[in-house]
């Protein structure tokens, strides 16, 4: 099948759809002009005083939370970033009450700044913050110092942290239940940008009962270990592929 085929069919899968969910990966944020991670030109290619998966992680933001806020300034809060024609394209798909579920391994809010509601995070978010200290101190973001080195709660003084999952931290277990729930029941499940080398994360695509009418699609700029498994395979930009079949 060539592209135009390919998107044709595409098309099809999605009206004939009840339940399509669609899980995403840094693909879909980096078309927004954001850097991913494992690229050749990623985040993890790059050289810094520690590796960036020691930074990340939640051994360090307690030890060195200086350096972990320091890289997160300049690597993970990129100003001006806005949603790209997937985003929108998803957020479409949503309103017209077919897409039930965007499952996001990517922790920038693009989703949701785009309009989409029904959207689960599994690595959480960079904005929204909590007191290490006081869990329950939930702190604005636009209450955040950043000028300062290393940021504090107004209410205490102790260090703030992202709502974001670190590395040797576990997911949140509502989220993946909930997750988890949405892929068992979709007839359509569309995987985008991912390479599906994060777990537990990647995992939870065995979740999806692929048989009968029920398929599977995925959409990435390059070929994946995945790409055998699929109904139907797409290889390109996802904002240029899914602008195109969601009208």
């Amino acid at each position: 099948m060539d592209t135009k085929e390919k998107l044709a069919e595409l098309k099809e899968l999605m009206q004939k759809a009840n339940y399509i969910v669609f899980f995403g990966g840094a693909g879909v944020s980096t078309e927004s002009g954001l850097p991913d991670f494992r690229s050749v030109d990623g985040l993890y290619h790059q050289k810094y005083a520690f590796p960036p998966e020691e930074i990340l992680s939640h051994d360090f933001f307690m030890a060195r939370p200086k350096e972990f806020y320091q890289f997160y300034k300049e690597k993970l809060l990129i100003p001006g970033i806005l949603p790209n024609p997937a985003h929108y394209a998803l957020q479409r798909l949503e309103e017209q009450g077919k897409l039930k579920a965007i499952i996001t391994q990517n922790i920038d809010g693009l989703h949701q700044m785009a309009g989409s509601k029904a959207v689960y995070e599994l690595h959480g978010s960079i904005h929204r913050y909590y007191c290490v200290k006081h869990h329950h101190h939930q702190i604005p973001e636009e209450e955040i110092d950043f000028s300062k080195s290393i940021p504090l709660c107004p209410h205490c003084h102790s260090i703030i942290r992202p709502d974001v999952v670190l590395y040797q931290e576990g997911l949140d277990e509502g989220i993946l239940s909930e997750s988890i729930a949405h892929i068992q029941n979709a007839d359509l499940l569309i995987i985008g940008g991912t390479s599906l080398t994060v777990y537990p994360a990647a995992g939870l695509i065995r979740y999806f009962p692929h048989h009968g009418s029920n398929k599977l699609v995925l959409i990435n700029k390059e070929e994946g270990r995945l790409d055998t498994e699929c109904d139907l395979v797409l290889y390109g930009k996802i904002g240029e592929i899914l602008s195109e079949v969601v009208s």
